[in-house]
């Protein structure tokens, strides 16, 4: 059924390339047309599992994942949520699709920016969306204009936001007693009441979804994006009670909690993987948005430090902390599994690898592509791998400043050895890779020519922040939607897919 519906495409997607290309191996994965499923929690960082040496979390399924899989050690993303969600969807650094900040008008990924969703949808993919978008919560921001056939969603950049101007989610989800249980959620074209925990739910959906397009024989890209571990800190109470017999403090609980429900849900998408038979022709990615946000609880009344893998910083930080993340990716039978490849990726590289995987040529008018294919890694780990530079700035300035004002604030530059942070600390990773000693003294010719990349970057990626003098929307879109349907229709019970 998979490879009949992969010809049918030939008659009217003159874009895909089948096959092999003339030019590469018998062994190449371009145009092998997988399933590809991306699971992204928000703000769970390298210390959130207990395969990276977490000894309090449990985190069995993530853990046995981990040791199927290919792993990314060297793997970064931004720092913060919606700029890592408008790197992965545009194949280039946020800043230049407009995304500085995850409020203010500023989340909204630019209109010019052609995503890879809509690519593979042309090319006879469907494309699912279920959790946490980010990217704009105007209509013609929405997921069902980017690129996405089946949309899932919250609103704003978490369960229950609102601020000033566009970014804000539905008012039910606003309620104390409702963060997180029993949300609304748009599904496509209509606002559905959902019963249970956010997670469960949005896994339930994905899940019931993916077992269509098998039936079915469509390829598909399903993009499960959690809104969990991030704050506020609040889990079912059965997944609470271990840390607080450990006497942990509430929010530890939640957080912990949340986490440790993720892994159960993965748990219940690994069986469902396997009971459909899909391993074999589906790629699976776990990975998290930036890095950890938990550092610090209290246990039995006193300040204790949260496990965090040896980082000195996690989210919203131009440190190692703030954007190396865990990648585990398993596509049976294709990709080597317990294997770790330490060459310096990116979520950037994300849209150039799913596109040459699903055969997709990459149209020439479509931005520009700062990211590279990951294929030549996942076909031979040991690939040779040119260096590179790869370009960090936390952003959120005040609504209204000149961002060249925050030019060298809270910014980085990474290659395979080096960090330069702040235009002015060096860290020599290979080495040093927690960042203790700054060795810009010993090394003033490599914080030249790195200051150097990060200004000729800089002047050309400033112009490209189309969001900087938007105005405040006068509304709250969501807010709007939500009130209109419940006039005119109301908001029927979602109906939970049988799996």
């Amino acid at each position: 059924m998979f490879f009949r519906h992969r010809w049918l495409l030939v008659s009217f997607c003159i874009c895909i390339t089948f096959g092999a290309s003339e030019t590469a191996g018998a062994d190449s994965l371009a145009g092998s047309r997988p399933n590809i499923l991306l699971v992204m929690t928000d703000d769970q960082g390298m210390g959130d599992l207990s395969c990276m040496g977490n000894p309090v979390l449990r985190t069995p399924n993530l853990d046995k994942f981990h040791s199927m899989s290919m792993r990314f050690t060297d793997f970064h993303v931004s720092p913060t949520c919606a700029p890592t969600r408008s790197a992965i969807f545009s194949g280039r650094h946020e800043f230049r699709n407009g995304v500085t900040h995850t409020i203010k008008e500023r989340e909204r990924m630019a209109l010019s920016t052609t995503t890879f969703p809509q690519l593979l949808r042309r090319a006879g993919y469907a494309t699912g969306i279920f959790g946490k978008w980010h990217l704009g919560d105007e209509d013609e921001y929405q997921p069902y204009r980017r690129g996405f056939s089946e949309v899932f969603i919250h609103g704003a950049g978490g369960i229950g936001q609102s601020f000033q101007g566009s970014c804000a989610d539905f008012p039910p989800n606003r309620k104390a007693d409702q963060r997180y249980f029993d949300n609304v959620i748009l599904h496509n074209d209509t606002i559905v009441q959902t019963q249970g925990f956010c997670t469960d739910v949005f896994f339930q959906a994905a899940l019931g979804w993916i077992r269509d397009q098998q039936q079915s024989g469509t390829p598909f890209f399903a993009y499960v994006s959690t809104n969990a571990p991030h704050g506020p800190m609040i889990a079912p109470e059965s997944y609470k009670k271990r840390f607080a017999d450990m006497g942990w403090d509430g929010n530890t609980q939640g957080r912990y909690g949340m986490i440790e429900n993720i892994d159960d849900n993965f748990g219940r998408l690994m069986q469902k993987l396997d009971e459909w038979e899909l391993w074999e022709n589906t790629l699976v990615i776990f990975m998290t948005d930036n890095g950890q946000a938990g550092r610090s609880g209290k246990r039995n009344g006193k300040p204790t430090p949260l496990f965090t893998a040896g980082f000195k910083t996690g989210k919203g930080s131009p440190y190692e902390g703030g954007t190396h993340v865990p990648a585990f990716w398993r596509w049976k039978g294709k990709l080597p599994e317990d294997t770790d490849v330490g060459a310096l990726t990116a979520h950037i590289d994300l849209y150039k690898t799913f596109c040459e995987l699903a055969g997709v040529k990459i149209p020439p008018n479509v931005q520009s592509i700062d990211g590279r294919s990951l294929l030549p890694l996942l076909e031979n780990p040991q690939s040779e791998w040119a260096d590179r530079e790869l370009f960090v700035h936390v952003g959120r300035w005040e609504k209204g400043a000149d961002p060249n004002d925050s030019r060298y604030d809270r910014c980085a530059v990474r290659t395979t050895r080096w960090r330069l942070v702040n235009n002015n600390e060096l860290f020599d990773i290979r080495s040093d890779p927690k960042e203790s000693t700054d060795v810009a003294d010993a090394h003033p010719d490599v914080v030249q020519r790195l200051r150097t990349v990060y200004d000729q970057w800089w002047n050309t990626t400033r112009p490209l922040m189309v969001n900087e003098d938007a105005p405040y929307c006068p509304v709250q879109p969501q807010a709007v939607r939500y009130e209109k349907q419940l006039a005119e229709s109301g908001i029927p019970d979602w109906q939970a897919p049988s799996l």
